[in-house]
């Protein structure tokens, strides 16, 4: 079942501007079952993957054009996509980083370098979730122990 009640398989949609980080990600999601799609740092290519109502997002942060935290705010700030669960995927570890998304949204956090069987577990996690609500409330869980 997909995050948004429906019964066909989770779509997740991979944005990082790296082609072997999008590969290793689309692989390893494949074979849990998820259809992939890929995206970069394109603002068209984004506009076209959101229009597939992906069920996820993993979202790179530090990329060349379109930044991971301006992505992300325009996907909580359109009602249409809103709902989307983020999972930021990055190699931005300081607290403050961390912090900053959790506070715009982030449904989980993830350091690269990354194990591909960690990343599997937060999606299957994270599409349980069933509304934002719990979302912001794992946030929270998490803000109160950094």
């Amino acid at each position: 079942m997909t995050a948004q009640g429906s019964t066909s398989v989770p779509r997740i949609l991979i944005v990082d501007d790296q082609p072997d980080i999008r590969l290793m990600c689309g692989v390893n999601l494949q074979l849990e079952g998820y259809e992939v799609l890929e995206a970069h740092d394109d603002d068209a290519d984004l506009e076209k993957d959101l229009a597939e109502r992906p069920d996820l997002v993993v979202l790179d942060v530090m990329m060349p054009g379109l930044d991971g935290w301006q992505f992300m705010k325009e996907i909580k700030g359109d009602p249409t996509t809103a709902e989307i669960p983020i999972v930021l995927l990055t190699a931005r570890v300081q607290r403050e980083d961390e912090i900053r998304g959790w506070l715009s949204g982030a449904a989980d956090y993830l350091a690269k370098p990354f194990n591909p069987s960690t990343l599997t577990e937060v999606v299957r996690r994270t599409l349980l979730h069933e509304n934002e609500d719990d979302r912001r409330q794992r946030a929270l869980d998490k803000l109160s122990i950094l």
